[in-house]
């Protein structure tokens, strides 16, 4: 066992903790570690992870003598680094799936341009010239999966992304970004120029007829060794992961119909192709089975693709596609048979057949033609809104704010329409008890909305209304209507006498107002602040409390939102929020923070990665304050959470500082040492709340008068603080270890000031440890950095472990 197996060994029988994260360098030392590494239940880094690391470590380029900047080395090191990303790509089956979720674009280019190079595949040779079947199977495979791999990505290229628009420049961090960017498109580029030839690679794979096999961690070992001794083995038959013919062709046919079905949007001809590969790959899926494939294929979306190619392509064997809502509805959408669309709809929810995405899509596409000039659109977005509502209220999802805003002016006829989708999207015969709640609290909040007392009579007074509440429930109602206006008598008569007529708009709107300072219900202040917006476009509600704060840093985000009542509303759910931690009223803060997150989702990346944060903290609130006072350990997933966000390298997301500090002092609360010191990227080590904190332990440390701890900390710094380090050491009371420290001290100025202390202070057997632990070869500073960098990691480890067991 290495020294390094040995020290992580130790670290984690030592105490109870979360295991150290392993660096990528301990795989170079330790030839057996990634096996044992990858065979672990959730190995930490994962594998995808590691993959990054081996390929950044080994494209690192170098620099001469002269200080110009030369390509990466093609030496031993990058070798096994390149070997290694292969070993784990070859460690989770070639899956493209798992790959491209986690893996950039240049990375996994990298990674495959490796796998062809170890594959025998000269540098420049066109895979369209090459014959397939007279390749050994491994070669031809990994020609399959790049080329595979291309009109993937051309394919993901094409989907839409949301832009996140740039704020103030961070250099480092949008140069980096910007450089990726940069060398994705050019990829892109490059990716789109071969496309053809790309398809035609594997409209030929199609036509073989036996089986392929794809590399594994055991024939890479092998082709690392001397060719001559392993040359027949890897190209045989018998070597690798065996593919069965009918896999390759089921994914192949399902890669090439998707590429096809991404080119038919210019050339309507190419659908046809796209719809017998896609129909192709659900025959073999039906006759092999999908439990049987290596390669997975989502069949969900592989169904989406056929009944959209049924759409799009008419024939006389169509029959049974052109019978599906999919298709009566891109029949109406392109004919302008609204009065069927609406009509699919409804009877839609009681079938729900058609997914919650594409409802709202289709929603999109109406008010898209509705703000281009098309007026009478209008009242056909209104009523597919409606039906795409009551939908979701029956399914428990949260009511659209589009329907909101439609509903700021009610009438008669919108009414109408909203009970008649009501009573015909419930059964209410066999109906779950479940169901009828939710129609009936939808109501009754639709009543408590309205200010027009002949509409609340009109939902009031419905047949269905009347059947799914009780007495006493519809009594309570007339009791928080007249609360909320005393003017209001809901008679049973819709004629309003002079009496009942409301309040003034001004009394309403100070009523409401109180009640949106009073509430810390998310559904209520939405429904508040949604009426009274119906009543003035003057004002800006998220200012009526001097109590509603929050932090500059967001606050110039949030009332850069255009939307009034989507600002007002996302001011008012974080500012409560943030009030509810502060007095630490964490149910009601999580409520609330829940709420505005699922509101900036639809909007804002931005603003949706700022709520991840702050409810981030709210749990680490709620841990210490709760099950953290016994003792128990924050669970896993909390750490890990903890661990991302001190990682995060986002650009433009406006941070606050608090959650930095509390992040790192919960990693040491909970005596996380080692990730803070071995696994904390460079970057966070420069930011203030990581060196804040080791400047505390330096002063905790020197009022416990242990000196020599100070000064080890000392070199933990961003910049080494000499002077305190210095001053330490002076010091005669240490109460530390001292002179048992000083194998800890990496820095060669500190150990030859001791060596000149201990000379003067005639302490001979001293100044001899100080002398011994300058002379290690490793501190040699004609060392590269590489090998100085990794000296003062190990000596940082063990340190912390030892403080970690005389103070834990």
């Amino acid at each position: 066992m290495s020294a390094e197996a040995a020290d992580r060994e130790a670290a984690t029988s030592s105490r109870p903790c979360t295991p150290p994260q392993t660096s990528w360098f301990e795989f170079l030392l330790e030839e057996a570690l990634l096996e044992q590494h990858l065979q672990k239940p959730s190995p930490d880094p994962p594998p995808v992870q590691l993959i990054v690391q081996f390929l950044e470590q080994a494209s690192k380029p170098s620099v001469n003598e002269q200080n110009q900047v030369q390509p990466p080395p093609d030496n031993k090191r990058n070798r096994i680094l390149k070997l290694l990303a292969l070993k784990v790509a070859a460690h989770l089956k070639w899956d493209l799936d798992v790959l491209e979720k986690s893996l950039s674009v240049p990375v996994l280019n990298m990674l495959l341009n490796e796998l062809l190079c170890i594959s025998k595949v000269p540098p420049g040779t066109k895979h369209v010239d090459v014959d397939l079947s007279s390749l050994p199977p491994t070669t031809a495979m990994a020609i399959l999966l790049y080329n595979r791999w291309a009109i993937r990505t051309i394919v993901q290229s094409s989907f839409p992304v949301k832009q996140v628009k740039p704020g103030p420049p961070q250099l480092n961090v949008m140069s980096q970004v910007q450089q990726e960017k940069e060398l994705t498109d050019n990829i892109l580029k490059v990716l789109k120029e071969q496309a053809a030839d790309s398809i035609l690679v594997l409209e030929g794979a199609l036509k073989l007829n036996k089986d392929l096999y794809v590399h594994t961690i055991r024939t890479l070992d092998l082709l690392a060794m001397e060719p001559g001794m392993v040359n027949g083995e890897t190209e045989s038959s018998t070597a690798g992961l065996k593919i069965s013919a009918e896999e390759i062709q089921c994914q192949v046919c399902y890669d090439l119909g998707a590429i096809y079905f991404q080119q038919g949007s210019t050339n309507a001809a190419v659908h046809e192709n796209a719809k017998e590969k896609f129909f192709k790959t659900k025959e073999l899926i039906a006759k092999n089975g999908s439990s049987s494939l290596h390669f997975t294929i989502d069949e969900e979306r592989l169904a989406g693709y056929c009944q959209a190619c049924g759409v799009l392509t008419s024939s006389s064997d169509d029959a049974s596609q052109q019978a599906t809502p999919y298709s009566q509805i891109h029949s109406c959408m392109k004919s302008g048979n609204y009065q069927d669309l609406v009509k699919i709809f409804l009877e839609d929810n009681l079938t729900l057949s058609l997914p919650v995405q594409f409802r709202q899509s289709v929603l999109r596409e109406l008010f898209q033609k509705a703000q281009q000039g098309n007026d009478a659109l209008d009242e056909v977005c209104f009523k597919v809104c409606v039906c795409n509502t009551v939908c979701d209220v029956l399914q428990g999802r949260t009511i659209d704010i589009q329907f909101c805003q439609l509903f700021l002016k009610p009438s008669k006829e919108k009414i109408d329409f909203l009970l008649e989708v009501c009573s015909r999207s419930i059964n209410l015969e066999n109906a779950s008890e479940a169901l009828k709640r939710k129609m009936a609290a939808f109501l009754k909040n639709l009543c408590l909305g309205l200010e027009d007392l002949q509409l609340v009579f009109m939902i009031s007074s419905h047949e269905l209304f009347i059947k799914l509440l009780k007495d006493d429930e519809r009594k309570l109602l007339v009791d928080q209507m007249r609360k909320r206006s005393p003017r209001i008598n809901l008679c049973t008569k819709p004629v309003t006498s002079f009496y009942d007529i409301p309040a003034s708009a001004s009394v309403n709107i100070g009523q409401l107002e109180h009640q949106l300072i009073l509430s810390v219900d998310p559904w209520r202040i939405r429904q508040i602040l949604i009426e009274l917006h119906g009543m003035t476009s003057e004002r800006q509600f998220w200012t009526i409390s001097n109590k509603w704060e929050v932090p500059n840093v967001y606050g110039n985000v949030i009332l850069g939102i255009k939307d009034n009542l989507t600002r007002d509303l996302v001011y008012i759910l974080m500012a409560k929020g943030l009030h509810c931690c502060a007095i630490k009223d964490f149910v009601h803060a999580k409520q609330l923070f829940a709420a505005c997150l699922e509101l900036v989702t639809e909007f804002s990346p931005k603003l949706r990665q700022v709520m991840l944060n702050e409810m981030l903290l709210l749990d680490i609130y709620t841990h210490e304050a709760g099950a953290g006072v016994s003792g128990e350990r924050p669970p896993s997933d909390l750490i890990s959470r903890v661990r991302g966000y001190l990682e995060m390298r986002v650009p433009d997301i406006p941070l606050r500082q608090v959650i930095a500090e509390e992040c790192v002092a919960f990693l040491l609360n909970w005596r996380e040492n080692e990730y803070l010191t071995m696994q904390v990227p460079l970057p966070l080590v420069q930011t203030n709340p990581y060196v804040k904190v080791i400047k505390r332990m330096i002063k905790c440390c020197s009022l416990l008068n242990c000196h020599t701890q100070v000064a080890i900390l000392c070199q933990f710094l961003r910049e080494v603080d000499y002077k305190t380090a210095f001053k330490a050491l002076q010091e005669q009371n240490s109460h530390d270890a001292m002179d048992s420290y000083y194998e800890y001290i990496w820095d060669v100025t500190i150990l030859e000031y001791l060596t000149y202390l201990h000379h003067k202070r005639g302490e001979t057997d001293k100044r001899q440890i100080a002398i011994k632990a300058i002379g290690q070869t490793e501190l040699n500073a004609s060392n590269p950095e590489e090998v100085l960098q990794l000296a003062a990691q190990r000596r940082k480890k063990k340190f912390l472990q030892a403080m970690a067991k005389l103070y834990f």
